[in-house]
């Protein structure tokens, strides 16, 4: 069993959702949320900001941590017990440019209703739904927009 940490971002820009699109040699295809490996030495904050920026090219701040989900899948040799720390994060702009080298060919910001259907795990469904809610949350309060509390 091999265990890997990843770090993710559920992105808003008013009101929108940052999702991207994977297709890696046909194989694997489908909307997802922007999220990859902890680096040594790097903060979960840290990896959240350095992959919603490397995978979409989107500035965005942490407003909150959401949660964590886990799930397990198969490589040809070994499992792979993966752990996922997501964030919500306030972009600065609809601006998103998808990484080619790790497979992205689109990438956008969407309404929730269109994002939560056009995700492809049930899991990233799970956290969009909890991040989603704490937006709603924040921005009831008046706290979306300030820069941390």
């Amino acid at each position: 069993m091999i265990e890997a940490t990843s770090c993710g971002g559920v992105v808003i820009f008013r009101g929108k959702i940052l999702l991207l699109y994977k297709n890696y040699k046909n194989k694997y295809e489908g909307w997802v949320l922007p999220k990859g490996t902890v680096e040594e030495g790097e903060e979960y904050t840290q990896t959240a900001l350095r992959e919603v920026l490397e995978e979409s090219g989107a500035h965005a701040e942490i407003m909150k941590y959401v949660g964590k989900s886990e799930y397990t899948f198969n490589v040809p040799e070994d499992v792979v017990e993966k752990e996922v720390h997501w964030y919500l994060m306030m972009a600065d702009s609809y601006y998103s440019k998808p990484q080619r080298e790790e497979y992205f060919v689109d990438s956008g910001f969407y309404k929730y209703h269109e994002a939560y259907h056009l995700l492809k795990f049930a899991n990233e469904k799970q956290i969009l739904e909890k991040a989603y809610a704490e937006y709603q949350e924040l921005k009831k309060a008046g706290k979306w927009n300030s820069r941390k509390y």
